[in-house]
């Protein structure tokens, strides 16, 4: 009700007595952390020079994994109220590091050109026209950004699918910074998932 005074719950939660231990929100409160995360996805055959695995450690930030659902507006006589309508799914940028022996700005060029080659101007090479023979093919199944406790274990995952590249993007090349390259990847997707293991 509007009129009762609510519970402090930050206060209530800390249950501490000085002498006994430390107050519980030293630990029930304890979060993911930010930079404990690995990414882990297979690209379609014939892609990368190496495993698709050695795009893993190279992932230095991951950004925008989201899913919307967009409200249906139903006006009524003075009234206006909304209902659930269709989902769509965000896209997800994801800052690769650009190392010299794995070739990962090459790599992640040549996935980018399945989806469209600018030299050939193809589209979906690695797919044929009508969607038979390799239906599908320029879609990873699955991207999984893996949550990692402070045991570096995996703690929770959000999974993507029906995965494919819409954007390659080389960082500023710049004398006065002191950082690595990077080269930053947009992906599109279909679906996803989270949970906990």
């Amino acid at each position: 009700m509007a009129d009762q005074i609510p519970d402090p719950v930050y206060k209530a939660e800390r249950s501490f007595e000085q002498g006994h231990g430390l107050p519980t929100i030293s630990t029930d409160l304890d979060s993911v952390r930010a930079y404990q995360f690995e990414v882990h996805f297979t690209v379609p055959g014939g892609v990368l020079a190496e495993t698709p695995q050695s795009l893993t450690l190279a992932a230095k930030k991951v950004t925008g994994a989201e899913f919307t659902i967009e409200p249906v507006a139903v006006n009524r006589v003075n009234d206006k109220v909304f209902y659930p309508g269709r989902p769509t799914p965000g896209d997800v940028t994801i800052t690769f590091d650009n190392i010299y022996l794995k070739r990962v700005a090459t790599d992640l060029w040549n996935y980018f050109t399945t989806i469209y080659d600018p030299i050939s101007g193809e589209m979906e090479k690695n797919t044929t026209p009508g969607g038979s023979g390799g239906i599908g093919a320029f879609k990873a199944e699955r991207m999984e950004i893996v949550q990692l406790d402070n045991a570096m274990e995996p703690h929770a995952t959000i999974d993507l699918y029906g995965v494919w590249p819409t954007k390659w993007s080389a960082a500023e090349f710049n004398y006065s910074t002191n950082d690595f390259h990077s080269i930053d990847v947009t992906f599109k997707y279909d679906f996803m998932s989270q949970y906990n293991y």
